[in-house]
């Protein structure tokens, strides 16, 4: 700055004594070799870079505006002090910045505008020591953290630019802020084996950098960059650093960040307009699918959601970058996987918005008798979108298609469809009763089936390069959703022969989960709350007897037989015609549901040599009102860990249990 300035460089007082901690080598392909005490002295020494347009030479970084070093940027919202049309009355130089009073303006464009404020020396100061801290942490394995980063974890959650990431750790890792740093090395951590040159050395104590990440965290939220809600997001997909308050903080640091609006025009670096538009579309997916796991309202609206959609053109690395080693993710299916996951999780914002808020909950429930009708109803147009977002998927994000010794993150995305759909479906059966008509019902009934079991069906069809992926946050609790889905099916089941059939398929599922969870420790959450479950409990397994032959397909044939009819209609068991509502079922709707599952739902409980297996829900009398979300105020361990289910009677007595959820469809993790 003094040079530019023509100005002789002087110091107002002598630097502070520092420890000095060793750094790795950012510069030498091997990441384990220590930097030379000479180097590490001129690394530590470099002076702060307070704008990187001062940068000589080529930079990504010159004219950036949400990853200044000491300078942080905060939106002019269009009714704060600031009015735009006084705004563009000042003298603004050719970098679009007016140096004022509070701080400097920066015009983006002529509608939008940020102020851009410098960093107190303290806490650039308390910076720099957490900077330090952190690497002290990991090091000298900086650099081998890093590229198992890149390697795994952005192919598919590209949330940062690789090349500017790279630039800035060239130089020095006192660029971060400490929390995008203490992130990437956390999430590295997991994948230390996937590393020749780590597998054999010990590895760092990841709880150290976790324990510190919530308090930097803290210390740069006031000042926000775009590595903060970079670094927030990734903290939130560990398999237990799910947090809504993290998320609506989130949230409130995008829109001082401005985020939520369309920078296609705005005077910034290409690379940081595709950078916005990544990052933001990240925060929206972190927040709807959040808002369906804890079932809390989401925070952001539609209505103040300019965000053009993700393009091809918005990755700047391609399949020609993918890395060769062993182990690492593909970059073209993570690319498609995370454009496919942010138009499901449009359909599933649709799905909240239409069945799971307050006023369309309280909406549809006043309908009464005519509330299925009405579900049904606005089902149809939704239930189309998820079938056309199934059938439009690449070939390349099938299920089954893998590469050699490569990971592949399309587990992730075919679970979050299953939530999606088994969302849409708890919306229908929580105005399931047996006054409903018969056929409906059991086109109803028999779809939400069909949708069980396929989910079931894809878990199982889960292969190492899946589990070793890289899983979005809301996996761990969409693995629940489906178990919930399950045995609300089994507690509201007709008949002890359908009762059965569900708690054979939650059985298949718990031990699916159980054997994979040596591999993805995350499905370990499900399998703690079906061992639990009212299900599987001892005194409830012990009254059933011997059963006669069930309604549904037993056979090898039968079950690939209704698996086919599930593939040829791209994940979509029923024709959309299911959904017509009228007075009177069509008989062709009948038929397909016979052909498709072989059986019919008998309207009356059998009781000869059956013993109902399920709890006895008649002495559960009483209300319940609880408003969507509440039953998340209850811990996991009060949820599920009944010994046996007189304790879930204690708890729940003078209490409508399942029927007060059939009727008002509270949206909670229940049984």
């Amino acid at each position: 700055m003094c040079q530019s300035r023509s100005e002789e460089c002087t110091f107002v007082q002598n630097p502070q004594r520092r420890k000095r901690r060793r750094a790795e080598d950012e510069d030498s392909p091997d990441a384990t070799k220590p930097r030379s005490p000479d180097a590490e002295r001129n690394i530590q020494a470099k002076p702060p870079i307070n704008d990187y347009t001062s940068l000589p030479g080529p930079s990504l970084l010159k004219q950036t505006l949400g990853l200044q070093n000491r300078q942080h940027g905060q939106y002019l919202g269009q009714t704060s002090e600031y009015d735009v049309r006084l705004i563009n009355l000042s003298p603004f130089n050719g970098r679009g910045e007016y140096v004022s009073t509070p701080g400097t303006l920066r015009r983006v464009s002529h509608h939008n505008h940020f102020l851009m404020k410098s960093e107190s020396q303290a806490e650039i100061d308390d910076e720099l020591a957490n900077l330090d801290l952190v690497e002290s942490i990991v090091q000298p394995h900086g650099r081998a953290l890093v590229d198992l980063y890149f390697r795994i974890v952005h192919p598919s959650f590209p949330i940062m630019n690789k090349k500017v990431f790279l630039e800035k750790y060239e130089r020095t890792y006192r660029e971060f802020t400490p929390p995008i740093l203490a992130a990437v090395y956390i999430l590295a951590l997991n994948w230390w084996s996937y590393t020749p040159e780590l597998v054999n050395l010990p590895k760092p104590d990841t709880r150290k950098l976790e324990k510190l990440a919530p308090q930097m965290m803290s210390a740069v939220l006031n000042r926000p960059k775009l590595s903060t809600v970079q670094a927030g997001l990734l903290l939130l997909q560990r398999p237990d650093g799910d947090s809504w308050a993290l998320t609506g903080q989130l949230v409130a640091v995008a829109q001082n960040l401005g985020l939520h609006l369309d920078c296609s025009n705005w005077k910034i670096p290409e690379w940081e307009r595709s950078l916005r538009k990544r990052l933001a579309w990240g925060l929206f997916m972190q927040d709807k699918w959040g808002a369906l796991i804890h079932g809390r309202p989401s925070l952001i609206s539609l209505d103040n959601w300019s965000v053009t959609p993700v393009e091809a053109r918005d990755f700047p690395e391609s399949s020609e970058d993918d890395d060769d080693e062993e182990g690492s993710s593909d970059m073209e299916t993570g690319h498609l996987t995370f454009i496919n996951m942010i138009s499901l999780t449009e359909i599933l914002t649709d799905i909240v918005d239409t069945f799971f808020t307050l006023r369309a909950t309280a909406k549809l429930s006043n309908e009464r008798e005519n509330a299925m009708t009405a579900t049904l109803e606005k089902v149809k147009p939704i239930q189309l979108r998820l079938k056309d977002w199934h059938a439009k998927l690449p070939q390349c994000l099938a299920i089954s298609e893998t590469r050699a010794r490569k990971l592949s993150p399309t587990g992730s995305l075919h679970l979050s469809y299953f939530a999606a759909e088994v969302t849409l479906h708890r919306a229908i059966i929580r105005f399931d009763t047996p006054s409903l008509d018969e056929n409906l019902r059991s086109i109803t009934r028999g779809a939400a089936r069909m949708r069980f079991t396929s989910a079931i069906e894809m878990v199982n069809k889960l292969e190492p390069a899946h589990l070793q992926c890289f899983w979005y946050f809301s996996s761990k609790v969409n693995l629940a959703i489906i178990a919930t889905f399950g045995s609300l099916l089994w507690a509201t089941s007709d008949n002890t022969d359908e009762a059965e059939f569900y708690k054979s398929q939650l059985a298949e599922y718990r031990w699916t989960l159980r054997v994979s969870s040596k591999a993805a420790e995350f499905m370990k959450f499900t399998v703690g709350m079906l061992d639990s479950s009212p299900v599987f409990l001892k005194d409830s397994a012990s009254k059933s007897s011997k059963t006669t032959t069930p309604a549904f397909p037993t056979t090898q044939e039968e079950s690939t037989q209704d698996q086919n009819i599930f593939e040829a209609n791209s994940g979509q068991e029923f024709s959309h015609d299911m959904y017509i509502v009228s007075n009177e079922v069509s008989p062709s709707i009948g038929t397909s549901t016979e052909n498709a599952y072989g059986y019919e739902i008998s309207t009356e409980a059998t009781v000869s040599n059956h013993i109902d297996p399920r709890p006895n829900w008649a002495d559960l009398t009483g209300n319940v009102n609880f408003t969507p979300g509440d039953i998340q105020d209850w811990s996991l361990d009060q949820l599920y860990n009944f010994e046996n289910f007189q304790v879930a009677e204690d708890i729940l007595a003078n209490r409508r249990f399942i029927e007060e959820y059939d009727e008002t469809g509270n949206n909670f993790a229940g049984f």
